[in-house]
């Protein structure tokens, strides 16, 4: 796929007018984002990715349209995972409700561009090295197997401030109190930062490592740039409101880490046998191309789409059980 100078132009304006948009309607008057409000965002944001997806399609193909949906129901999966981490750092900072969608806006604003970063780094070695969807594979069949054994339950004790955030405080005076949503103030003539400054430091880098294992997944779907980006971009912009959304809701979504394992255990594979079927490694097979079977776009597509369907309806079903098993132990606990 050749994707020309305008189009990665007017890609990036048009995320960006979206952004503005959103900015200027939900941030213009700071308010705690309500349920309908944010279901509404979803869908827009949904709606904007499925549109785009099917201007691939129209002008470039199914192969980049079916790339891009396989990578953006991907990203957004595993973004879904982030929120649990968003919840621990909102509750460690006491981030007031009126407060977190700007928090939110920004520190993913900063996570979109350091992934860039890592979305250039990683088609450079691609291009360079084939043998690199080795290594990529082995990692992500890994951190399938460590997505298994994670537990939400343990993040949930303590927030743990990282690197960045350290480095910042370190660096920076920062104020022991919010002063509304300003991230810069003068106190006693001295410029300080805030707390929300350092909070969505925390957002964004906390998005980073997420990014670790995300952006070789999708590099898995697609070797594009463009649409690794395009895909990262739209599942990012979506984020934020779907935060609103769940929110408590994300504690029923038991299966969830099994989803995901499932998922980037199948890519994992998917990118070892693409690896070995361009070979090139002189201790395997002589350097030779191997003829293995690499799932094709369409296969990718429908085993993410039924991984996720199959986690959310398991999940659902448990909780409802569990709910009911609760409430059948109380009214015995209770006649007694």
């Amino acid at each position: 796929m050749s994707v020309p100078v305008w189009l990665w132009i007017a890609t990036i304006a048009g995320l960006l007018v979206l952004l503005a948009i959103d900015l200027v309607i939900v941030d213009r008057k700071p308010h705690e984002v309500t349920i309908g409000e944010a279901a509404r965002w979803v869908t827009f944001y949904v709606a904007c990715a499925v549109v785009f997806g099917l201007g691939l399609w129209y002008f470039a193909g199914g192969q980049p349209a079916g790339e891009f949906f396989a990578g953006y129901i991907t990203e957004y999966s595993l973004s879904v995972d982030n929120l649990f981490v968003f919840l621990v750092v909102m509750g460690a900072f006491k981030v007031p409700a009126i407060h977190q969608h700007k928090v939110l806006l920004i520190g993913i604003l900063l996570a979109l561009a350091m992934r860039s970063i890592f979305i250039l780094a990683g088609a450079a070695v691609i291009a360079e090295f084939s043998w690199v969807f080795y290594l990529f594979g082995a990692f992500l069949i890994y951190t399938a197997y460590t997505f298994l054994k994670s537990n939400h339950d343990d993040e949930d004790e303590e927030y743990k401030e990282n690197g960045a955030t350290k480095l910042a405080r370190k660096f920076l005076p920062v104020t022991d109190e919010y002063h509304g949503s300003k991230s810069f103030v003068k106190v006693a003539g001295k410029r300080m930062v805030t707390p929300m400054f350092i909070v969505m430091i925390a957002i964004g880098t906390a998005d980073l490592l997420f990014a670790v294992d995300s952006i070789p997944a999708i590099f898995g779907l697609t070797k594009e740039p463009f649409l690794v980006f395009a895909a990262n971009a739209f599942a990012l912009m979506g984020l934020r409101q779907l935060y609103f959304l769940l929110g408590g809701l994300l504690s029923k979504l038991v299966y969830l880490q099994i989803g995901l394992a499932a998922i980037l255990a199948f890519i994992g594979v998917k990118l070892v046998l693409e690896a070995l079927h361009t070979n090139e490694l002189p201790f395997i097979n002589g350097g030779e191309h191997l003829n293995v079977w690499v799932p094709n776009i369409a296969v990718s597509l429908s085993v993410i789409i039924g991984v996720l369907a199959i986690t959310t309806v398991a999940s659902l079903i448990k909780t409802k059980r569990d709910k009911a098993k609760e409430s059948g132990d109380t009214s015995v606990t209770t006649s007694r």
